[in-house]
């Protein structure tokens, strides 16, 4: 397996996990931790593994973007804008596709980008303390990609709710809008995703496979067309005033100032 600096990959029989491995930034992502991930998802897929779980080292899970790719936001052109957006559209669709099933282990918080990884997974088990949110439009961001992905799984109506108050919400809301598919006490979290991954090892890997291209099939023009309009709709937020507002205040640790449109 590669050698990685901001995530651990480690086999146990026919389970692999991969552990987001920044817990002293509460493994927020950066563009590095991105392209780990996404490389160790296609090392998985043509792996002999049989599922992939996702962890997150310390108290959090993922709290989304980190300070350090923020603070370069404001900076950046046009064309590395569209990069950015590029490269966390692969990481979601890598994450959807993957032919191993995928079960995510979320222990504390989740935040934007790390609620749209641990969503995404096949199977979603949080503690009860866990907290999930897209928060973008707290600081002038627009939730595109990801918003794809969560029409698909809970629908339009609930969709909007999320993802225009960009609330945080726990993991019971969670299991009852669909994105968690168990609340686990932490003492048995470990526990219960092992036995879980048991289950699914001991099922055909190819028809597992099978079925999770077919999924993928049954969706792929809707989400084709959603995630183009997504990467469109990042990239005309990202020269707004109130993108650039939104990113001041939060590392000013101030109210953003909205003006009038």
């Amino acid at each position: 397996m590669n050698n990685y600096s901001t995530i651990l990959v480690a086999d146990d029989g026919p389970v692999r996990t991969i552990t987001l491995n920044r817990p002293a930034r509460r493994n927020a992502m950066t563009p590095e931790m991105q392209l780990e991930l996404i490389a160790a998802m296609e090392e998985a897929a043509s792996s002999h593994c049989r599922v992939v779980v996702f962890a997150g080292a310390g108290e959090a899970f993922c709290s989304g973007l980190d300070l350090s790719a923020l603070q370069e936001m404001n900076e950046k052109s046009a064309e590395e804008h569209r990069l950015d957006a590029e490269r966390i559209a692969r990481l979601f669709h890598t994450l959807y596709v993957l032919p191993r099933p995928t079960i995510a282990a979320v222990q504390g918080a989740a935040i934007a980008g790390g609620t749209g990884l641990a969503t995404i997974c096949d199977f979603t088990l949080a503690v009860p303390a866990a907290k999930f949110g897209y928060t973008e439009v707290r600081i002038g961001f627009v939730p595109a990609v990801v918003s794809a992905y969560l029409a698909l799984q809970i629908g339009d109506k609930r969709s909007r709710d999320l993802l225009l108050t960009g609330r945080l919400f726990d993991a019971a809301e969670g299991f009852r809008l669909g994105l968690v598919n168990e609340v686990v006490p932490a003492d048995d979290l470990h526990g219960r995703v092992r036995s879980l991954a048991e289950v699914l090892a001991a099922n055909s890997p190819d028809s597992l496979a099978a079925t999770k291209r077919l999924l993928a099939a049954q969706n792929r023009q809707w989400l084709d067309h959603a995630i183009a309009e997504a990467m469109d709709a990042n990239a005309k937020a990202r020269e707004t005033p109130d993108f650039r507002e939104g990113i001041a205040a939060f590392l000013e640790k101030r109210k953003p100032v909205w003006k009038d449109s």
